[in-house]
């Protein structure tokens, strides 16, 4: 899947938008700015896990969304493990670097 930075930043925008109606459905106590400083800051294995709970409204369905969500938030928001790039610049960087 071969994005441009453009393309990652747009799709970024629409990955926001999704935590923002998905916290609004699930009556989440969590913001966007949650989410964002779990991501940056991970440390453990299981710090997805925290962002996937901060959806957990017991209704299977939402789950099921919020796993999707927060994954597509953890591979296009930034980590500082990455030097403050997320997943996908790093990708796109390495594309780059590589002529692909």
């Amino acid at each position: 899947m071969h994005q441009t930075k453009e393309e990652i930043i747009e799709y970024k925008k629409e990955v926001e938008n999704d935590i923002r109606e998905l916290l609004k459905v699930t009556k989440s106590v969590f913001t966007l700015d949650h989410v964002r400083d779990v991501i940056y800051h991970e440390e453990e294995t299981d710090d997805m896990q925290k962002v996937i709970a901060m959806f957990d409204d017991g209704n299977p369905e939402n789950l099921s969304n919020a796993v999707e969500v927060s994954t597509d938030a953890w591979n296009y928001f930034p980590h500082k493990l990455l030097n403050g790039l997320s997943p996908a610049e790093i990708l796109f960087e390495h594309e780059q670097k590589n002529g692909k």
